[in-house]
């Protein structure tokens, strides 16, 4: 918040560092990304605004819901104009949300300030003006810059293809700039990136050519190259690819990228949704990076699914303000992850909740254990409501607490996968978090059932507080 919003004459937006935050004020409001592109729906997506103060007679209710102008956008990931990388500007002001849209190439500028309760639309950034001053479509993560800039990442070409694909670079006032890396500086495929400026380092990941993943998930595509398996190291603030990484066959799909939170600290962590596993990086002595595998999820043998094997498809992580506990999700299996990263090289399990998944009772999936038995898991109702689909994006309280989770990936993904979310609507969770000893336990008390909003069943993606979070603030 700016001096004039918050009283303060001497700070900018978010908390000079990752400990202060934690000692902020507990979240009341949180924004949701929710959308209807792809479910047949023909309604424009929305941000949706969920009351998750305890004390409220609206707990745990969509309170407000801001459409979009136009139908087919497919909101996916949101990020700031300001975070905790412009804290030493007094200036600057964490007040839009910035919303890109994965299938139409369009972004949206969200003013939260006037009545954080009631967000209302700023300005939309035409996928147009972004293609032909730049050539880029298919916008995805977007962090905000000390500079007061915005940096998107843009995962193809107009027409899909991992080629041409970049960086797109905005000024304050939503206006395009251009491109952020150096001309002819381009990865082999887009999705995520962090920047860890005392390194002088951004790495970004690679999901894959978006005429492969908007069409669903096919096997082939993978053998055919239409995927990634790399990170690309860029010199920061220059846009140079200094280094690129092969993760091989235990990095495919790498999605979220996550350093530390302690600026000072050149370690970081990559999800790989195919492999299924959680791989660290980290800088060597002649500045290079390196990596090696953290934590890996062993794929299921499981009879009536599409192949005799399910990897658990690790979609979303996150890392605890203090760097103490990184948690992911599981989206087939189900499951809900907390490992004690204290020896970041070594992630020691400290929790695991069962929160909907492929293989629960009730399923038609049953996994074939060691012994040649067969289970399914078992998953509890949450005020009578039978959990849909898996785990997919969680957002962290700033003290550690409360973890909220909803389970929509991707509208195409979903139907393939998880037809009963696109017909019946997804839903977002509480899970509490024991931060001493380590645990999680689902809040019986809370649930946000998405498929009884007015317009019909909506599909819950990404998470944001109005005072930020520890997937969207960056520390310098």
């Amino acid at each position: 918040m700016s001096e004039k919003m918050n009283g303060c004459c001497k700070k900018g937006p978010g908390y000079a560092t990752p400990l202060d935050a934690m000692a902020g004020p507990k979240e009341s409001l949180i924004y949701v990304t929710c959308i209807y592109s792809g479910t047949g729906i023909q309604k424009p997506d929305y941000l949706g605004t969920i009351d998750v103060d305890p004390s409220s007679k609206t707990y745990s209710q969509v309170i407000h819901r801001l459409p979009m102008p136009n139908i087919g956008d497919e909101l996916h990931h949101t990020g700031w104009n300001s975070c905790s990388s412009c804290f030493g500007d007094p200036a600057a002001a964490r007040r839009f949300l910035v919303l890109p849209s994965l299938v139409s190439g369009r972004i949206y500028a969200v003013d939260t300030a006037k009545d954080p309760r009631a967000p209302s639309l700023h300005k939309a950034v035409e996928p147009e003006e972004i293609l032909e001053k730049t050539g880029l479509a298919y916008p995805h993560t977007s962090h905000c810059l000390a500079t007061g800039e915005i940096l998107v990442s843009c995962l193809g070409d107009k027409d899909g293809n991992a080629k041409q694909l970049g960086f797109l670079l905005l000024d304050s006032d939503f206006n395009v700039k251009g491109r952020w890396e150096k001309e002819g500086q381009n990865p082999l495929f887009g999705y995520d990136f962090w920047y860890q400026p005392r390194h002088k380092t951004m790495i970004s990941t690679s999901w894959g050519a978006p005429a492969a993943f908007t069409k669903g998930f096919n096997l082939q595509h993978v053998s055919d190259g239409l995927y990634g398996r790399h990170l690309h190291v860029y010199s920061w603030p220059g846009g140079e690819i200094k280094q690129t990484i092969d993760l091989g066959s235990e990095g495919l799909l790498p999605l979220e990228i996550r350093f530390l939170h302690d600026p000072s600290k050149d370690i970081g962590y990559v999800g790989c949704a195919l492999s299924s596993n959680m791989i660290s990086f980290s800088k060597t002595a002649d500045g290079s990076w390196s990596h090696q595998l953290a934590v890996s999820v062993k794929p299921l043998i499981v009879q009536n699914w599409i192949l005799p094997e399910m990897p658990g498809l690790i979609t979303d992580f996150l890392i605890s303000l203090d760097d103490r506990y990184l948690y992911f999700v599981n989206w087939l299996h189900g499951d809900i992850r907390q490992y004690n990263i204290e020896d970041p090289k070594n992630p020691v399990l400290a929790g695991q909740v069962w929160v909907g998944g492929l293989i629960q009772k009730g399923s038609s999936v049953v996994v074939e254990a060691e012994d040649g038995s067969t289970y399914q898991v078992e998953v509890p109702q949450v005020k009578g409501n039978r959990l849909r689909g898996g785990p997919q994006m969680i957002q962290l309280s700033l003290d550690g607490k409360r973890l909220y989770v909803t389970n929509s990936l991707f509208s195409k993904w979903d139907n393939q996968f998880y037809p009963e979310v696109i017909e019946k609507g997804s839903h977002m969770l509480q899970i509490d978090v024991d931060t001493e000893k380590g645990g999680l336990k689902i809040n019986p008390d809370f649930f946000v059932d998405f498929g009884k909003e007015p317009e019909g069943p909506a599909l819950a993606h990404e998470m944001r507080y109005p005072g930020g979070d520890c997937t969207s603030d960056i520390w310098i």
